[in-house]
């Protein structure tokens, strides 16, 4: 198949560790690529959009996930494990928040617009994960999106913009309609989907045939009713 250039969207949620090792692996295929040029845009989605303003602390967010602290350090312990084959360093000691984050989405799609979702998305990500940063705490918004030359009043106006924020949602229900119920997920020339966080070498058999992406097994993902993160 003579394809010019291979558009991907992908769906993933900052608050996923998953979307975060899948995204790794994905840039990982990429680089490696030899083929047509791909051509990559970010999309949002909410794991769990009813989660309170001030967030929940470590123990009380795992331990809901997983039902049982043996649960909470196996999953831990396995990401921990994957994230450093990535890069990852991934951190869920006692000062990891879990927030909402549909303001982050709303500074992604802008971001997106600006040309620089991808970098956004790579730094929040970093920052949730790896440095346990609160990112329900503005202060902590403004400084992440000082690095791309945002300054506080364009952050304010963009998280309380409720265009933007119902924008974000109606993109979120547009892809649970098409059936997508965890991420990361993967959509390839608008025709063939890639569920999880797999290894490079199958987002590059996708790439040299479209038809491999309809058979391949179903990766690591997260999902908002499942405790797999």
């Amino acid at each position: 198949m003579n394809i010019e250039v291979i558009k991907v969207n992908v769906i993933s949620d900052v608050a996923c560790p998953w979307c975060y090792v899948g995204k790794r692996r994905f840039e990982e295929a990429l680089r490696q690529w030899k083929g047509a040029p791909v051509a990559v845009t970010w999309h949002p989605y909410q794991l769990d959009p009813s989660m309170r303003e001030e967030g929940m602390n470590r123990d009380t967010y795992l331990r809901k996930k997983f039902g049982s602290a043996d649960g909470v350090q196996e999953m831990t312990d396995r990401l921990t494990e994957v994230g450093k084959t990535v890069g990852i360093d991934f951190d869920f000691g006692d000062n990891w928040l879990a927030v909402n984050t549909l303001q982050m989405h709303q500074l992604l799609n802008v971001a997106r617009e600006e040309g620089f979702g991808a970098e956004l998305k790579e730094r929040l990500l970093s920052a949730y994960f790896q440095e346990a940063k609160h990112l329900n705490n503005v202060e902590e918004l403004y400084k992440i999106t000082k690095e791309f030359g945002w300054n506080p009043d364009k952050v304010d106006s963009i998280i309380n913009n409720s265009k933007i924020a119902e924008s974000v949602q109606n993109e979120i229900s547009n892809y649970q309609q098409r059936g997508v119920s965890g991420v990361p997920f993967f959509v390839i020339n608008d025709q063939y989907g890639i569920s999880g966080a797999q290894p490079a070498e199958v987002f590059l058999e996708a790439f040299e045939s479209l038809s491999q992406m309809e058979s391949s097994e179903e990766g690591n993902s997260c999902t908002p009713n499942s405790g797999c993160c």
